[in-house]
């Protein structure tokens, strides 16, 4: 726990210290409050069902820029040798950079909760619903952390980690959309249906998103993240010796 927190109070000073986190967190908050609230007038439905519905398309870019310098930058000012020869277990380096962006992350969504406060001062939002859907953005957004941080620790170039998360990520989204299963199940009979089943996050997004935390719905967020956060240590562990 303590090589964890060393790497993760590293991480985090390395987002702060730089104008690069306030300048993705203001970015963040235009695409997604920014958006909403112009949907939200035209409408004028106290809820926060367009807010989550729209998210992941937003983390698609969100978490690849978030992302993509965590191990390619090491790797290009040559400190990535220097860590590895620490006196700490990979796991434990992978573990602190993926806290501290799920923190950074998480950072950047709770500064959407003046949304919630608003819609509970002019009317009567579903609470419930709104809860789970903060809980289902912060599974989705570290399940794309860590992929993204898989994906950043396979290349030197910062361009080529953000363009190969955003695909890797994207797969996750368009698996769930009907088009994308036809088109394959036209080309590989069944295999738009294998990969919808398998990797589609719609599903269990929306799941949770209606206020329904099952939990086969939040293993399957877990259980991905953890997938990639093991390739990424035995990843690291090849290179390191």
């Amino acid at each position: 726990m303590r090589d964890i927190g060393v790497i993760f109070r590293r991480e985090m000073g390395a987002y702060f210290h730089s104008p690069i986190a306030y300048i993705f967190i203001i970015v963040f908050l235009l695409l997604t409050a920014g958006f909403y609230t112009n949907g939200f007038f035209l409408s004028g439905v106290a809820d926060m069902r367009d807010f989550f519905g729209t998210l992941p398309l937003y983390l698609l870019f969100f978490v690849p820029a978030l992302t993509m310098r965590l191990w390619a930058e090491e790797q290009r000012l040559g400190t990535f040798e220097l860590l590895m020869t620490l006196p700490m277990k990979p796991v434990s380096i992978v573990l602190g950079k993926y806290f501290a962006s799920l923190a950074f992350y998480g950072i950047a969504l709770a500064c959407t909760l003046t949304i919630p406060l608003s819609l509970a001062w002019i009317g009567d939002p579903d609470t419930g619903a709104i809860v789970a859907g903060y809980l289902g953005a912060l599974l989705l957004g570290g399940l794309f952390l860590s992929v993204g941080i898989f994906v950043s620790g396979l290349f030197r170039d910062q361009i080529a980690a953000f363009v190969l998360t955003l695909l890797a990520c994207a797969l996750f989204v368009l698996a769930g959309t009907q088009f994308f299963v036809a088109v394959l199940d036209g080309w590989i009979a069944g295999f738009g249906s294998f990969l919808s089943r398998s990797f589609a996050v719609a599903g269990h997004f929306e799941g949770i998103q209606r206020g329904v935390i099952a939990i086969d719905d939040v293993m399957f967020f877990v259980s991905f993240s953890i997938v990639f956060l093991f390739l990424n240590t035995v990843s690291l562990e090849s290179r390191k010796y």
